[in-house]
């Protein structure tokens, strides 16, 4: 992807030259004749580097400070040029926002490397240490320039589900790892015209051709779970689930890592700013996220209701199966309080919720002989009407992996905290409606 320079100088030949030096395959130069048309430039393509010279009417300082006033949410490089070598001119033009000050005339050889150690020293100052990827700030301003071409783009939003879980229960290191290696298996289905970013620690942005977008994402999900298994130990595969560990997550269970990506492009609708650019690209995202299973999604054109804005629904109801009525009842008049829809498994609204899918079953695992409870976790597992739903068994059973293979997401052992019980069920709600 080019990097973006802007030459403010109304002197044609040596503003020609200049760009005949800098342009290349990998950096866009532009010329404004004056500060008030470079100003729509700024704007639209927040360009890496700006280079203005003295030829305007006016002070170059003043010029400097006006630019650098006007882009402080960007901070591009401004390099001053100037016919004057005083030292004091010098000084002034850098006290007022320029990174560097060049005399003129300039061999043109320094002046190309002069401004190539600029772009590079710009677009490393971006880059995420961890993945060695241009960062979420870089990435918005990719996005606003790609929407001011005229030329097709497909936006690809990448991202690993369950990552914090991962990093919880691995440590830092081995997420680290993970998150490398997906970058590497990313940037190898990618060539020099493309763009690939971070938005988050776990977030990728791809700029492409939207012909290639649909094959890169195929792609994708099947390279990640195909390496995915070797990111974790053999009594974790052989199980199925990861049982997170430490004093705040033990007793709960957590599916394996996936992908999921979705993918906007300019085909059948052209948005007019990143603001709704992003909200698209995070709604066909979330529509594309599975429980368990890597998957992408494509945006395809709207046959109906074209400007209809299509939102899922809060869903914070509570289901409580639990055979201590005195314990249903505190757990039902805490939760109403709290401000969740609340009901209980032998209530009339019980058959409502579950027609309704709960974000949350409170459930607990039954008598030591019978177990009841956990055939009810498996059986409401098995059902896809429920797949977004979480499950917390309570019990007396102390035993977390029998509980947690019954496909129960957190095991909390009897007798317990309230309190505990209520932060689970706070961060359950989010992450399901998230």
């Amino acid at each position: 992807m080019q990097s973006v320079t802007l030459i403010i100088d109304k002197r044609r030949e040596l503003s020609t030259k200049y760009k005949k030096l800098l342009a290349g395959k990998h950096n866009k130069c532009l010329i404004s004749k004056n500060l008030i048309s470079a100003m729509k430039t700024i704007q639209e393509l927040e360009p890496d580097l700006i280079i203005i010279s003295d030829s305007n009417e006016g002070e170059l300082a003043d010029y400097c400070k006006q630019i650098r006033a006007l882009t402080y949410n960007m901070r591009p490089i401004i390099v001053a040029t100037s016919k004057s070598a005083e030292f004091n001119d010098k000084i002034k033009v850098l006290e007022n926002g320029a990174d560097d000050f060049i005399s003129e005339p300039v061999n043109s050889e320094e002046f190309t490397m002069r401004m190539k150690a600029h772009l590079r020293r710009e677009y490393e100052t971006n880059i995420d240490t961890k993945c060695f990827l241009p960062g979420k700030n870089y990435s918005l301003r990719i996005l606003k320039r790609t929407l001011n071409q005229k030329l097709p783009w497909a936006c690809l939003l990448v991202s690993i589900e369950n990552f914090d879980n991962y990093k919880e229960t691995y440590t830092e290191l081995a997420s680290d790892k993970l998150i490398q290696t997906y970058s590497a298996i990313i940037r190898s289905t990618l060539n020099e015209n493309d763009y690939l970013g971070s938005i988050s620690e776990k977030e990728f942005l791809i700029v492409t051709d939207p012909l290639k977008a649909e094959k890169i994402a195929n792609f994708l999900t099947f390279a990640f779970d195909s390496v995915a298994a070797k990111f974790y130990s053999a009594q974790d595969n052989k199980r199925g689930y990861m049982i997170m560990r430490g004093d705040e997550f033990a007793g709960r269970r957590s599916d394996f890592v996936h992908t999921t990506i979705g993918v906007v492009t300019n085909e059948f609708i052209q948005y007019k700013d990143t603001t709704s650019l992003i909200n698209a690209l995070q709604q066909i995202h979330r529509m594309a996220d599975l429980p368990s299973k890597s998957n992408y999604l494509i945006e395809r054109p709207r046959i109906t209701a074209e400007d209809a804005i299509n939102e899922n629904s809060y869903n914070n109801k509570i289901l409580i199966i639990e055979n201590d009525e005195a314990m249903k009842l505190l757990l039902t008049t805490i939760l109403n309080l709290q401000g969740y829809e609340a009901a209980t498994a032998n209530s009339p609204e019980a058959a409502a919720y579950l027609e309704n899918s709960p974000a949350l079953i409170i459930l607990d695992a039954g008598t030591l002989e019978k177990m009841e409870g956990l055939d009810i976790c498996r059986r409401i597992k098995q059902n896809d009407r429920f797949n977004k739903t979480k499950i917390i068994v309570t019990s007396i059973i102390h035993d977390k992996e029998l509980i947690l293979s019954a496909g129960a997401d957190l095991y909390i052992p009897k007798p317990y905290e309230i309190s505990s019980l209520i932060k689970w069920v706070e961060l359950f709600i989010k992450e399901i409606n998230n």
